[in-house]
């Protein structure tokens, strides 16, 4: 009732994700912290999403170096000071009530490869960190999606089998060689001739969703589509 609801805003009342001053709905951002949010256009590398100075460059300068194993990614938000501070507090200090939002975002940009996809695979936590954190926030984003779009969701197809290290200092060869063999499918899911539509919550090099593309693939999946809320700019 529309009442409760306007008893519940009064003792507690909506505020921004980001800079918590108050605001007059649930699941929004005040003007000036969406103003500020960098969202990334569609002149983007064709293969992994990266933003490209000018339109007629299809590949970005790391793809070009090297090939990535999934077929083609994409992204909402430039990792920055901003976004920063709106997905940390997300992924790490149960501030999970911001998922629709988040996925709202994420089913916009990336409608193309959703509606292409068979299944929404998320990005898995190992079991210790899982337990540590109590939720993954990449499955809470791909089972959003899912809802939304009436999608096949499989939180349990993808396991890490082996714990890794946190990546955040680490450069492009030390993430690749932290994620190797970390991955596997578990044996009931058959993704035969499937078309997977993996989820995480930020790209940083690659290292970890590629490792996911590749025993997906090996497990069968004829694609691998990869959409993140957001994604580290590399230079």
């Amino acid at each position: 009732m529309s009442w409760i609801k306007s008893f519940i805003d009064f003792l507690l009342p909506p505020l921004c994700p980001i800079c918590r001053q108050r605001i007059t709905h649930n699941n929004t951002l005040c003007a000036r912290c969406f103003a500020e949010l960098s969202f990334i256009s569609n002149t983007v590398c064709q293969k992994c999403g990266a933003p490209l100075p000018y339109e007629q460059a299809r590949l970005c300068v790391h793809c070009l170096k090297k090939m990535p194993i999934f077929d083609k990614a994409l992204s909402v938000l430039k990792y920055d000071e901003t976004s920063k501070a709106l997905i940390l507090p997300f992924k790490h200090t149960d501030y999970i009530e911001i998922a629709p939002l988040l996925a709202k975002w994420m089913n916009q940009r990336g409608k193309d490869l959703i509606s292409n996809c068979d299944c929404i695979v998320p990005v898995p936590l190992h079991l210790y960190r899982l337990l540590k954190r109590k939720y993954n926030q990449s499955a809470l984003l791909a089972k959003e999606l899912a809802k939304i779009n009436h999608k096949e969701y499989l939180p349990k197809c993808l396991k890490r089998c082996r714990y890794t290290k946190s990546q955040g200092h680490m450069n492009p060869k030390q993430r690749k060689k932290n994620v190797r063999n970390a991955f596997k499918v578990c044996p009931k899911y058959h993704l035969k001739d499937k078309v997977v539509l993996l989820i995480d919550d930020v790209m940083t090099t690659g290292a970890t969703i590629n490792e996911c593309a590749k025993i997906l693939k090996k497990n069968g999946a004829k694609s691998v589509y990869v959409l993140t809320l957001a994604r580290v700019i590399r230079e």
